[in-house]
């Protein structure tokens, strides 16, 4: 059976027995007519990943999906794009005629769903940056500028390219391979030459005009805000600010900052509680005492009692403990005392006598 390739004009009368009227490319992606080559990107973006049918319950979703596919298809595409703003559709179908670049028969019954599972998007790499903090900041809330290393595409790297319609995306190239006289088998191959759907590098261009690569080292930063209450292992997630890649298609993966609470010297948390140990002397432990202690934001907290406190004891203070992160409220705190013998008694047998008599029953 022979390959059936629908090109871009295919897509456009399929469209519309799918019952979708086709408007003008421009309105489809919500931009005007002198839209740079990012400001298509960014808003197929946007849209793509509002309609994507697996994200969009909308009974249209799949179709508006489509739609705003085919309206990047074209415009993305520098040659097709020309054609279209001097031509219109009927420049696209003659173009077509003539042998000019479409694609292939899977897009269009992937981008609706039909027969197969859609394709998942390409991605790079997402990244995990550990960020260690100290139980105040998670107390108080803090700020951080995290750095860290990405690759950017070269600014001009689009001056590289030219027309090639046997790729088929980034570094793959269509290819056939002869398995038998009259039997051919389609394939697809590497090809680092490939840069997406019908586009390839030039490699003396490219030399010309990206001497350090296609690709470059950029330091990049993310403002990291950690909220009042979150714990040991919380991620807060950037979305796409990973490695840019090749292929109109291609998008960064999210770089994910994962929380690291230090130890504290006084203070263990628990949940949305806190616990501290207090070593009081042994006389407050007889008699009670009145003592403080400062708190995780330096306010000091007064502790009293009355009562006799036995070693490992414990006395729990409301609303002392780590804010919730739902609501204004506070967990508890959590006190277990020690108390501190002496080692001898200095007033020999007179002392011990009047300690006796004191704790005589």
């Amino acid at each position: 059976m022979r390959n059936l390739l629908l090109s871009t004009t295919w897509l456009i009368l399929l469209l519309g027995f799918a019952g979708l009227a086709v408007a003008d490319y421009y309105d489809d992606l919500g931009v005007n007519r002198a839209a740079s080559e990012q400001d298509l990107k960014t808003k197929y973006r946007q849209l793509a990943k509002e309609l994507h049918p697996d994200k969009n319950k909308s009974p249209d979703a799949a179709e508006q999906f489509a739609k705003v596919s085919a309206a990047y298809e074209v415009l993305s595409d520098k040659e097709k794009r020309e054609i279209y703003d001097k031509h219109g559709e009927d420049g696209l179908k003659r173009n077509e005629r003539r042998g000019g670049g479409g694609g292939g028969a899977s897009s269009i019954f992937e981008a609706f769903g039909f027969g197969r599972r859609q394709k998942e998007e390409a991605r790079t790499a997402n990244l995990k940056i550990p960020l260690r903090v100290s139980l105040r900041q998670l107390y108080e809330g803090d700020s951080f500028e995290v750095e860290y290393s990405r690759k950017v595409l070269c600014s001009r790297h689009k001056e590289c390219e030219r027309s090639c319609p046997e790729c088929h995306g980034p570094g793959v190239r269509a290819a056939q391979r002869q398995l038998a006289p009259g039997f051919v088998q389609n394939v697809q191959v590497s090809d680092e030459r490939c840069a997406a759907r019908g586009k390839c590098f030039e490699a003396n261009r490219c030399r010309r005009e990206c001497p350090n690569g296609l690709l470059e080292p950029e330091k990049a930063t993310v403002t990291v805000e950690v909220e009042k209450g979150m714990q040991d292992g919380d991620k807060i997630e950037h979305e796409e600010a990973t490695d840019e890649a090749l292929g109109d298609d291609a998008r960064p993966g999210n770089v994910m900052v994962e929380l690291r609470v230090l130890r504290h010297e006084f203070f263990e948390r628990e949940g949305d509680d806190l616990k501290m140990g207090l070593r009081i002397p042994l006389v407050d432990a007889l008699v009670g005492f009145k003592t403080s202690f400062e708190h995780l934001d330096g306010r000091t907290v007064p502790v009293e009692k009355t009562s006799v406190t036995s070693c490992g004891s414990t006395m729990r203070l409301s609303g002392q403990g780590m804010p919730r992160r739902k609501g204004n409220s506070f967990g508890d705190l959590i006190i277990t005392f020690s108390v501190d013998f002496p080692e001898q008694l200095a007033g020999g047998d007179m002392q011990r006598a009047d300690i006796r008599n004191a704790l005589r029953m």
